[in-house]
């Protein structure tokens, strides 16, 4: 049997937690705890879906060869460690398209999965949803318009992604996305 890694790839809001929740619970993956530099959002519990470090202990981290895998986002650093990445168990985490090249390189049976939101004001309302300051808001939402500004006039974009997913946060969209996943676990059996 081979392991599944799976990207869950998209714009904020679009959905990706959820699913790395649900697929978890439904189809018995693991969360990846990524490794990062980055000082914990409201309602974020050390060791859940992140393990928060310092810089320091993270470069220790690299230098004791520890990672697999590390890139840079928004001024911080994030890290996946080698025993999860390199395991036998089906594992899911959310991730962001610019380094999927790169993470390929190293780990060559990553699967893609890109969650496009039907309706981009959904996404963006989640993103308010999250009540954080006005400063880091501002960001994310730029990010997130120039993300999907991006993705939708740019068709190759997609093409380098597994599978895409219409994301219109309906019972329809659940049964997509796991029906993707399904269809991985067992072509890797």
């Amino acid at each position: 049997m081979i392991n599944i890694l799976l990207a869950l790839i998209g714009v904020t809001g679009v959905g990706k937690s959820y699913y790395k929740d649900k697929i978890e619970k439904e189809l018995n993956f693991e969360k990846l705890k990524i490794i990062t530099n980055r000082k914990p959002r409201s309602g974020e519990v050390n060791g859940s879906d992140k393990i928060f470090v310092t810089t320091d202990e993270l470069n220790k981290l690299v230098d004791d060869g520890e990672i697999a895998f590390k890139f840079n986002l928004a001024g911080m650093t994030y890290a996946f460690p080698k025993k999860e990445m390199f395991s036998d168990k089906n594992i899911v985490f959310e991730f962001h398209y610019s380094e999927l090249e790169n993470l390929k390189k190293v780990c060559p049976n990553v699967k893609s999965l890109y969650l496009l939101p039907k309706d981009i004001n959904i996404a963006r309302q989640k993103l308010l949803e999250r009540h954080m300051d006005t400063k880091l808001e501002e960001a994310r939402m730029q990010d997130l318009n120039e993300h999907y500004e991006k993705v939708t006039n740019d068709k190759k974009l997609l093409d380098m992604f597994d599978h895409v997913v219409y994301n219109n946060y309906d019972e329809e969209s659940d049964r997509e996305v796991l029906n993707i996943v399904r269809e991985l676990v067992k072509i890797g059996e």
